[in-house]
């Protein structure tokens, strides 16, 4: 497995904007996050304070970020990163998706994910890892022949499901979304209700709605997003932001962060400009390992 320089986990402004520094510095990178860059700043209207693009829309700069990324050769891997380990010199970081690659490595990454839509549910921190996943790919053969439940924040989570249905003996599908599902295995129930917490009882998990209880062995909890206290263990956070220093480090050497996920404002105007610090740092950062050789 090549070993990345940069690994940057999202591709909004901040993330973007690291990819692009990176580049320029000569640095191979792997940029995780989706094709459409990001939805939050497409469906913005106008973008008001932008230098130099006066009253540009949303969907414009997000156009404009693709193609700079196209030009400079920038490839997006759309898998979803659900863990990142610090391994001493390098970061282990695993991920579920399309491309059947799991497992990646980088000598330092930045963290551009935004912030997390919501809250934790009540108990879900507490039973993570003993009943609570956030990766159904990833952890479906642990539940094989059983009885599972997925809590999808989007449409695209019914895939995850689909192939869960493959592996485990009944799913239970609660969508947190109003659009219609589609799902086709017969061992798939879907259930509505506003989720409100989970529980272990039993050595089973608890899926607690509105109207009733969804007991099963596992609860696959499947947002867009995990909060950076989940993704990276050890991590230092304050309330949904992680704490940086001025140069955008953390407490882990080697892990950067940038954009709405350090903290307001949530502009895209201090996005870009943290990602590029972020990126500098990094590139600092990785001049450092090198004199320790």
């Amino acid at each position: 497995m090549a070993r990345a320089d940069i690994a940057i986990i999202g591709t909004g402004p901040a993330g973007v904007s690291a990819a692009l520094t990176a580049k320029n510095r000569n640095k191979s990178i792997l940029l995780f996050g989706s094709s459409g860059i990001s939805g939050k700043v497409s469906k913005s209207h106008k973008i008001l304070n932008y230098p130099g693009l006066p009253d540009i829309s949303g969907e414009d700069l997000v156009k404009a970020m693709k193609d700079h990324l196209d030009r400079m050769e920038i490839q997006i891997t759309e898998d979803q990163v659900v863990n990142v380990y610090a391994m001493g010199d390098y970061f282990a970081l695993q991920c579920a998706g399309k491309s059947g690659q799991d497992m990646y490595e980088a000598s330092s990454v930045i963290l551009a994910t935004g912030v997390m839509p919501g809250r934790l549910l009540p108990g879900e921190e507490e039973i993570l890892g003993r009943g609570v996943s956030y990766c159904a790919t990833c952890d479906a053969a642990l539940y094989k022949g059983k009885e599972t439940t997925v809590l999808g924040y989007s449409p695209k989570e019914e895939e995850e499901a689909e192939f869960l249905s493959e592996v485990a003996s009944k799913v239970y599908y609660v969508p947190v979304y109003q659009d219609e599902v589609k799902l086709s295995a017969p061992n798939i129930e879907v259930i509505r209700g506003v989720h409100k917490e989970i529980r272990r009882d039993d050595n089973k998990s608890v899926l607690v709605l509105n109207d009733r209880e969804v007991v099963s062995d596992v609860v696959f909890v499947l947002r867009d997003s995990v909060s950076p206290g989940q993704l990276v263990p050890g991590l230092e956070t304050e309330g949904a932001h992680i704490k940086t220093n001025r140069d955008l480090s953390t407490n882990i050497p080697g892990l950067f962060a940038a954009g709405d996920i350090t903290g307001d404002p949530y502009q895209d105007a201090k996005a870009v400009g943290e990602g590029n610090v972020a990126a500098l740092s990094a590139v600092k950062y990785l001049s450092s390992l090198k004199g320790k050789e």
